[in-house]
């Protein structure tokens, strides 16, 4: 009866450290509780008998004692019987403990899967039903952040954008939407909201300039110049797919389930975006200023990426269809993107 008392103590010590550390956390409900309130009302409770149990032992054997100290025996006869006394009554509560009849074991294994799952379930059904709305497909919205080198790629020959053009980028961030085919599945449907900000930054004292016409041309800037450089907004919807090598896992019940956030995963989509706005930045040493405005950039762009992932870290490519510019402004120029995400899982 003591070991088992003294793996119970453990078994609430494991408890309450696997909930402080917090490990390994596959509660199924959003409250945390170190102790099972089933198992701390059962253990309550069969403290209470037990503390009864010992007081009133307790009791007879002082007076079993008070009576062997009238004896006024020698001091080794006296500890002799004293000692046959305290083991006569340590048997008759071990006993008394006994008959209570107390599951200590099935106390445990309720504390254990307590632990683990953060429910007191009576049935296995229940707990399936538990299991199989916590292992469920994962279908949400979680957010991302990328950033991509880019340059534009041209089939026609060089134009003046392709010879004075320096370092440009793609900054963007949104929603991604996870839409998982099933529990086990390794394919998602993947789509979503982003926000895109594509900046070109020429060289060799160029600036972007606009003709009576709000026709676009490079222009040479006479002075110095510290920053030269076009950036669009957009507004971006994918929409693609994404497989997931990660192994199947076993949560119990013959109940397996896919972790759609971890391991390694590949993506393909298309994609398209409508225009927010354009803004042309420029400050030399003569001046500077920010001009909003139409610079023939195309309002629409469309094309296609592919991604390689690893947990919430990814690789993508992504080449435009469409062309950078409207009409006949640089023409042919295509956006192609080199980059790295974060997905905020």
């Amino acid at each position: 009866m003591i070991k088992k008392l003294i793996m119970m103590g453990c078994v609430c010590l494991l408890s309450a450290s696997f909930h402080a550390q917090k490990t390994l956390n596959i509660n199924l409900s959003k409250k945390e509780t170190e102790v099972s309130p089933v198992v701390k009302e059962k253990v309550e409770e069969f403290a209470a008998r037990i503390n009864t149990i010992i007081q009133e032992e307790k009791k007879l054997m002082e007076a079993d004692l008070e009576v062997l100290k009238a004896k006024n025996l020698e001091k080794a006869d006296f500890d002799k019987e004293k000692a046959q006394i305290a083991d006569r009554y340590s048997e008759k509560i071990d006993q008394k403990i006994e008959d209570l009849g107390f599951d200590l074991d099935m106390v445990i294994q309720k504390q254990v899967k307590y632990s683990l799952l953060n429910t007191d379930v009576t049935s296995n059904e229940e707990l399936k039903a538990k299991l199989l709305k916590k292992f469920r497909p994962s279908r949400n919205l979680t957010g991302y952040f990328s950033y991509g080198i880019m340059t534009l790629t041209n089939s026609q020959p060089d134009n003046e954008l392709d010879k004075n053009i320096g370092y440009a980028n793609n900054l963007e961030f949104g929603l991604k939407l996870n839409y998982q085919l099933s529990r086990t599945s390794p394919w998602a449907i993947i789509s979503g909201l982003g926000f895109s900000w594509r900046t070109l930054r020429l060289d060799n004292n160029m600036l972007f300039a606009k003709n009576a016409d709000n026709g676009v041309y490079l222009e040479q800037y006479q002075g110095s110049v510290d920053k030269s450089k076009l950036r669009t907004g957009y507004i971006m919807v994918p929409l693609g797919v994404q497989y997931n090598f990660s192994k199947l896992k076993n949560a119990g019940m013959d109940i397996q389930y896919r972790n759609y956030y971890r391991g390694f995963k590949v993506g393909a989509n298309v994609y398209g975006g409508v225009k927010m706005s354009t803004n042309n930045i420029f400050k030399g040493n003569e001046g500077e200023f920010r001009n909003r405005g139409n610079y023939q950039v195309n309002p629409f762009v469309y094309g296609a990426q592919f991604t390689v992932s690893y947990n919430g870290i990814s690789l993508f490519v992504k080449k435009d269809f469409s062309s950078f510019f409207k009409d006949s402004y640089f023409k042919d120029d295509k956006a192609l993107i080199f980059g790295l995400a974060i997905g905020l899982d």
